[in-house]
């Protein structure tokens, strides 16, 4: 009884108790505590009774108290739910770890492993020199200065040129002012191209005649023979122009056989071969508006060759397809170009063309190098000399047939240029320059030559009439000769060799410089010139003399914005001209600017002299009428035409000094020669009426009858075939 008075007591008093037993009632009603069993006495019984009678009391206070208090207390997320739900996430986070672990775990990186052959050392094997010659002739001279020049060259040149070069050492003598340090005191050695064994082809070899060709192919067929039996495809231009040229080469004919006759006895190794077949082949091909094979298989027979040759028809169209000819011939014999089971081709095959002119399918002229170079193909020209910086030339013709009249006329023929772009500005320092004479670049047209040095052949300039050391007249030039009045030294003109390359790699160049786009640019437009100004001025009478002054002016003025234009599209190349070094381009950019300077000079000085008498000038000597502008060297209307006629002959003087011995400084000394500036000269012009002419008109009379049947009456004419 006290004990549940007591815990009666401690329900009453302790509410703060009973709210936490409440609280824990109302968490845990949920899951009620299993019932225990146990066994007790009746006075145990008693005391249970009260107690039981207490928690009913203690309920019973419960269930007053206020609602406003049990919802203060009655929150969903307590203090056990924090911990429940923190409890929670970590044990997620620690799976989630733990899940992970796998794919993150770190790889071993890739094993490389270098295997490597064991270092041989090479050892340099030393040659042992079998043989020793010498020669006994005393030498004056060492180097290249000797009679061993070529030798001497080869032994010590790194580079290889047409002109072998070995440069002789400074000596300085000392100074008492003190010692002198000196550098690049020797140039690179030069070797000449007949050494080089991967050379290109030849260009520019001079001959007077198509004879003196053909006796150099001779050695050239020989040495091939040397190596292989060959075959040998002659490809003739058929148009009328190369009548003469046909009918000499086939005279020469003898000369490569007999020679092969000297060959086949001394036991060359083309004939040592077990087989039969013949040594040397030959085919002939013809190209003119049409190409055709004039031999289905190839011959060997002198007479037959020979009558082959005469019998090519002529083409009068006009057109010569020669890139075409040498595809068709390339393709039909590249059967003997083909390896043989490692044994090489079954013969050498050289393509041999005889032209006159450039051709008119240049558009073949990539194909035809390449299909040329891949079966080892060398082509031959025996050509014409390109004209220095034209298109075309005048070709002497004279009909063939002599029942015809025999007198020479003259044909135009597309002959050049030597270059794929011109490189030379038209510009005339007389008066026009279509009237300036025509001469030598040098080098063949740019086509067939560069078909000649890609695949390791030779082009040759023929010319029947060439002489280097004089002007070569019209009236020596021979029957279907071009009209050139100068040539040019071979050996000098190897240095300007022009730029034998594709299209695309020749515009590559081109860009890399100032001045050589600032030449090209100009090479192709025309500088107009003073085509003859009028130089006399009679003054009649004030208005008369002004009159004829304005219309002189005219024609002058419509000349000065074209040469001004020449003259500024050339200027910017002055920045890169100290730093070009190939001398071609030099001397055509220093060419071109100091005479379209010069020309520009003439024209506008010209004009100011004659606005200078326009604005009144008196004769020195009274009785005096007439007034005469003749060229010279002072300029007396402007310092700004003495500072261009300045820089317009140092460039001009450059070139003469410079490039001695070539085309461009031929044509600059003429333009120096031609003064640059005007001045006035004064005369007296009578002006009195002259007197009426006698009656008659002076004619030889007409012979008698009898003489006029008697006269040669004249060949038929024929007209000139297109060439």
């Amino acid at each position: 009884m006290e004990s549940g008075l007591m815990s009666n007591g401690a329900l009453r008093g302790g509410n703060d108790s009973v709210s936490t037993t409440s609280r824990s009632l109302s968490t845990f009603s949920m899951n009620p505590a299993p019932p225990r069993v146990s066994v007790t006495s009746p006075s145990a019984d008693l005391e249970k009774a009260g107690a039981a009678a207490a928690n009913e009391l203690a309920i019973g206070q419960v269930d007053a108290w206020s609602e406003e208090e049990f919802e203060d207390d009655n929150r969903w997320f307590g203090d056990e739910s924090a911990a429940f739900v923190g409890s929670l996430l970590v044990h997620l986070c620690v799976i989630v770890m733990l899940g992970l672990t796998p794919i993150i775990n770190r790889q071993d990186p890739e094993a490389i492993v270098i295997v490597s052959p064991p270092v041989i050392e090479q050892y340099e094997q030393l040659q042992i020199v079998d043989e020793v010659t010498y020669s006994e002739t005393a030498q004056d001279k060492v180097g290249a200065a000797s009679m061993g020049e070529f030798a001497m060259a080869e032994a010590s040149a790194a580079k290889f040129s047409e002109m072998a070069e070995i440069p002789n050492p400074v000596q300085i003598e000392p100074d008492v002012r003190g010692d002198f340090i000196v550098n690049n005191l020797f140039n690179e050695p030069v070797a000449p191209l007949d050494k080089l064994k991967a050379q290109k082809g030849k260009v520019g070899q001079g001959e007077q005649g198509a004879a003196g060709a053909v006796d150099r192919l001779t050695f050239e067929i020989l040495q091939a023979l040397e190596e292989r039996p060959t075959l040998v495809v002659w490809l003739f231009d058929q148009s009328g122009s190369l009548h003469r040229q046909r009918t000499e080469i086939r005279e020469r004919f003898d000369k490569i056989y007999e020679e092969l006759g000297i060959v086949e006895r001394s036991g060359g190794k083309a004939f040592k071969k077990s087989n039969k077949d013949e040594p040397l082949l030959t085919s002939i091909i013809g190209f003119g508006q049409d190409v055709k094979l004039y031999t289905e298989e190839p011959v060997s027979k002198l007479e037959d060759i020979k009558a082959i040759v005469d019998a090519i028809p002529v083409d009068s169209s006009g057109v010569e397809k020669v890139f075409t000819a040498v595809e068709l011939a390339a393709d039909r014999y590249i059967t003997y170009r083909k390896n043989r089971a490692g044994n090489g081709p079954l013969r050498n095959v050289l393509l041999v063309i005889v032209t006159d002119e450039r051709g008119d399918d240049i558009d073949r002229l990539e194909s035809s190098v390449t299909l040329c170079q891949r079966w080892g193909m060398p082509v031959y020209v025996i050509g014409v000399p390109a004209p220095f910086g034209r298109e075309h030339t005048l070709v002497k013709y004279v009909d063939p047939d002599p029942k015809f009249d025999q007198t020479p006329q003259w044909a135009e023929v597309d002959q050049g240029p030597e270059t794929i772009m011109s490189e030379r500005v038209q510009v005339g320092f007389s008066a026009n320059f279509q009237d300036e004479p025509v001469i030598d670049s040098g080098f063949g047209p740019y086509g067939l030559t560069r078909l000649c040095y890609e695949t390791g052949g030779i082009y040759f300039t023929v010319h029947p009439n060439r002489n280097v050391n004089r002007e070569v007249r019209r009236s020596e030039i021979d029957p279907f000769a071009a009209d050139l009045k100068y040539f040019f030294d071979p050996s000098v003109m190897a240095r300007y060799r022009p730029d034998y390359i594709s299209p695309v790699d020749y515009q590559a160049r081109v860009k890399e410089s100032s001045l050589r786009t600032a030449l090209v640019t100009a090479a192709m437009q025309v500088a107009p010139t003073l085509d003859r100004p009028q130089v006399r001025f009679v003054k009649r009478d004030e208005a008369s003399l002004v009159g004829d002054l304005t219309k002189a002016q005219q024609a002058a003025a419509k000349l000065e914005p074209t040469l001004l234009r020449l003259a500024a599209v050339l200027e910017p190349g002055m920045s890169s001209r100290e730093s070009e070094s190939t001398p071609r381009w030099r001397a055509g950019y220093d060419l071109a600017y100091g005479r379209v300077l010069a020309q520009k000079i003439r024209t506008e000085t010209y004009n100011a002299m004659l606005a200078k008498l326009k604005r009144g000038m008196l004769f020195e000597t009274p009785k005096n009428n007439t007034w005469i502008i003749e060229p010279a060297d002072e300029i007396s209307v402007g310092s700004k035409w003495e500072r261009d006629a300045e820089l317009a002959k140092e460039l001009l003087t450059a070139v003469v000094n410079d490039h001695p011995g070539t085309p461009w400084a031929m044509l600059a000394s003429a333009e120096l020669k031609t003064p640059i500036g005007w001045r006035w000269k004064e005369e007296f012009t009578d002006l009195s009426p002259r007197p009426a002419m006698a009656p008659g008109n002076n004619n030889n009379p007409a012979p008698p009858k009898d003489d006029q049947k008697r006269m040669l009456q004249n060949a038929p004419k024929r007209p000139v075939p297109k060439l």
